[in-house]
């Protein structure tokens, strides 16, 4: 019989246990990085897109997209494409000498065999080398799931008519980049016959066009981006189903469960498909607290609204203002010694400027182009770092294809740079340089360097106090980093919905060296540091995830 002691500590050690339960906050394993990959990538490891002799590399995507490779892909998607290689007929295109071997006969099967729907641009001419536009290789997929122009669509109508089997995302477009071909041809892929159960991508595998090992890259769930003029950029699944953010999720963990979790249904793909623009490392896998696996970005863990019934729907923005969707931002400020402050895109890699560019047009073609690829986003105004949304606009080049502005600048990469942060284009000729989110409408002022910059970046000097602001949007602060100057001002504004602060990790006299009071939308916050130093903040209510870093110089 269990006598007084016993009763006693088996009394404490049921309530000691009963606290500890109630005290404990499920804390998952760490993050698992998510199995992610590009469309250029899906289409390259199908075989589907081969590139040009180096493979399928950055500066192959940034290029134009031609007829003459439409026509190899429509061949290669029709499981025709080594029958044409092997043709040898003698009749051809009259201009079939502007290609190569291989390619002409791609033109001579083309021409032996109208049935195809290549019959060429008219006085006997493919014209190989010019581009093509979204509307025709929309055209050219609808052909190769079986569909015939004048039969089952017409010409006018081939967008409209894609759409409606589910071919859209480069729609709008314009004239094709080889990025834009990827996105596209995968998309085709995953579609289905004209007539058939079957998707493209089955047939293809039944024809042994593509290997069998590699036909599970097409079951690959796609995360999109769409945009809408109030909320701007967010994520999207395949179907264009909206995702959404808890503000009270911690960092790569889930506070969402029970009833929640039946009005917002978690979203996981354990194998994602994802467009250039988004950075696959911002994906990643946790286990939640009953076991299931769920997908994050950025470290806020993804779900769906019950009350979403169809693609495009938004009804959980703002549920009592915790809910939001996964927003995303094309355009971002970076920040390096000696540059200061530059624009950058959603995955870190610095656009440029080029000096020689007039009224808002480009000059910088063939070579130039193939070593500063042209940056073009059509979510570009939903940006990051208090950029604004009006100064960016889209230009049409002189190719069709589309390019972004910045202030009426054409924006650019560097082929050089290699990843996020390296900066090798900058002073590059004495007419390249980074751009500064305070440059001029007339171009002038890249940076702290400015266009006086050499080709090698000269010490920095001193300078004077500045004023700098910084958003803060979808619970995020705009720049993770900025390096500022000693007595410059900092000016916190919160775009969110939900209430945010600012405060300071330094502890002085047992007060934080900074905080702000809560700060409502519209609201603004500012600060001035006079000592040279780093300092690091956070937003008390979303601590877990929402961290910064003040250098002051």
């Amino acid at each position: 019989m269990m006598n007084k002691r016993s009763k006693l500590a088996a009394t404490m050690l049921a309530g000691w246990m009963a606290l500890a339960a109630a005290m404990t906050v499920w804390a998952a394993d760490a993050p698992a990085a998510a199995k992610v990959k590009t469309d250029a990538e899906v289409a390259a490891e199908l075989g589907v897109l081969q590139g040009d002799g180096s493979g399928v590399t950055a500066g192959y995507l940034a290029k134009t997209t031609t007829r003459i490779q439409a026509a190899v892909l429509f061949l290669r998607l029709k499981g025709l494409e080594q029958t044409a290689l092997a043709y040898k007929g003698a009749d051809n295109f009259a201009d079939a000498g502007l290609v190569g071997d291989g390619n002409k006969a791609i033109l001579s099967y083309l021409k032996a065999n109208p049935a195809l729907g290549w019959t060429g641009t008219g006085e006997g001419n493919f014209d190989p080398l010019s581009g093509v536009t979204d509307q025709q290789y929309y055209k050219v997929l609808l052909e190769a799931l079986g569909y015939k122009q004048d039969a089952d669509f017409t010409y006018e109508d081939a967008l409209a008519f894609a759409k409606s089997k589910g071919l859209s995302l480069v729609a709008q477009t314009g004239a094709l980049r080889n990025g834009h071909i990827a996105t596209a041809t995968v998309e085709a892929l995953k579609a289905k016959l004209k007539g058939g159960g079957k998707t493209l991508a089955e047939s293809l595998v039944e024809a042994k066009a593509i290997p069998a090992d590699k036909a599970p890259l097409t079951r690959y769930a796609r995360i999109g981006v769409a945009g809408d003029a109030a909320l701007g950029a967010y994520l999207v699944d395949e179907n264009g189903r909206t995702l959404y953010t808890f503000t009270k999720d911690g960092k790569d963990a889930s506070a969402c469960k029970d009833q929640c979790v039946v009005n917002w249904p978690v979203y996981y793909a354990e194998n994602m498909q994802i467009p250039a623009e988004l950075n696959a490392a911002d994906f990643k896998t946790i286990v939640r607290e009953d076991g299931k696996k769920q997908t994050t970005y950025k470290g806020m863990p993804l779900y769906y609204f019950a009350k979403d019934a169809k693609a495009g729907d938004t009804l959980g923005q703002g549920v009592n203002n915790v809910w939001y969707v996964a927003g995303f931002q094309a355009v971002t400020v970076a920040s390096k010694d000696g540059l200061g402050s530059y624009l950058a895109d959603s995955t870190g890699r610095t656009l440029y400027m080029f000096t020689k560019d007039e009224g808002g047009k480009s000059a910088c073609y063939g070579m130039c182009e193939t070593n500063w690829p042209v940056f073009y986003s059509g979510h570009a105004a939903a940006a990051g770092g208090g950029l604004k949304a009006g100064d960016f606009a889209t230009i049409v080049r002189d190719d069709g294809t589309k390019q972004t502005t910045y202030k009426g600048m054409p924006l650019y990469y560097f082929v050089k740079d290699a990843k996020a942060g390296d900066t090798l284009g900058q002073g590059v000729n004495s007419v390249w340089y980074v751009v500064s989110p305070s440059v001029s409408e007339e171009g002038g002022g890249s940076a702290e360097g400015g266009p006086q910059m050499q080709e090698q970046p000269q010490p920095p000097q001193q300078t004077a106090a500045k004023a700098y602001a910084m958003d803060i949007v979808r619970f995020e602060f705009s720049q993770p980093e900025i390096t500022i100057e000693a007595g410059s001002s900092l000016t916190f504004t919160n775009k969110d919905q939900a209430e945010h602060n600012v405060v300071s990790d330094l502890i002085v006299d047992g007060k934080p060296l900074f905080e702000s009071p809560m700060l409502g939308n519209g609201d603004s916050f500012t600060l001035t540091l006079d000592r040279p130093g780093e300092y690091t903040y956070y937003c008390e209510p979303h601590k877990e995830h929402m961290k910064a870093k003040i250098i002051v110089k």
